[in-house]
């Protein structure tokens, strides 16, 4: 029976936190974000083996940070690329078709991933062959042209925030990426919408959690800290 596999991308440098550090190194409660977001799937009964992507700049700190740790699921650490589209890329290419069947992409800075939502998308993955996890949009969203006038106003209710992780039969994923390439594709900000721009797959939906941040400026850090001051998050 083939594996699932997380590919967790923790490939940031830091610009948009206004650190001297990569956000996935900041500390949160004494342990680095990164550690957070690797537990997760580390203590996942369902998830097999982790491909950790990083910065090409950062892999002997990460290495150290990880140094000691338990993690027994990590079979990798590689270099990623300039976008995370490459990053993403070459962590799919690494996995094994003969090996893994479904793959979860994750940012590595989103600590607070519940097992609850890894369950649902696996589950999802027996009937679908992509899956992305969002929330609702509280807000509403204007579409401007370009005199930076409204435009439109899409319904809230068809509106969805894209959360990680994000998860793919790996042939699937695998193709999109190749056919990237081949049509000189490199920004997609995400690899479900890779999949939904070359028309391979339908992308299912499942409920992701308002929890389940992205860490990315200063703000988000004390918001971290007041999460795991306020819920039992698992």
């Amino acid at each position: 029976m083939k594996k699932n596999l997380a590919i967790v991308l923790a490939g940031g440098t830091g610009s948009r936190t206004g650190e001297s550090l990569p956000k996935q190194f900041l500390l949160l409660r004494e342990k680095p974000i990164l550690l957070h977001t690797l537990e997760k799937f580390e203590l996942h009964g369902d998830i097999d083996d982790i491909i950790l992507v990083t910065h090409g700049n950062y892999i002997k700190q990460t290495k150290q940070i990880l140094e000691g740790k338990g993690f027994t699921k990590l079979v990798g650490i590689m270099e990623g690329g300039e976008a995370r589209q490459d990053s993403s890329r070459m962590g799919v290419i690494a996995a094994d078709p003969n090996e893994y069947e479904n793959i979860l992409i994750h940012d590595g800075a989103r600590p607070f991933l519940s097992k609850k939502i890894i369950d649902e998308v696996l589950v999802a993955l027996k009937d679908h062959s992509a899956v992305t996890v969002a929330v609702e949009t509280t807000d509403t969203i204007l579409v401007l042209d370009e005199k930076n006038y409204i435009g439109d106003v899409p319904d809230r209710k068809t509106l969805r925030r894209v959360q990680t992780p994000q998860g793919f039969k790996l042939q699937l994923i695998r193709e999109a990426h190749q056919k990237a390439i081949q049509e000189n594709i490199f920004n997609s900000s995400d690899d479900c919408l890779l999949v939904s721009r070359m028309k391979l797959a339908p992308v299912y939906v499942v409920d992701g959690s308002p929890l389940n941040i992205k860490i990315t400026y200063p703000m988000d850090l004390m918001l971290a800290d007041k999460i795991l001051d306020i819920f039992n998050y698992n």
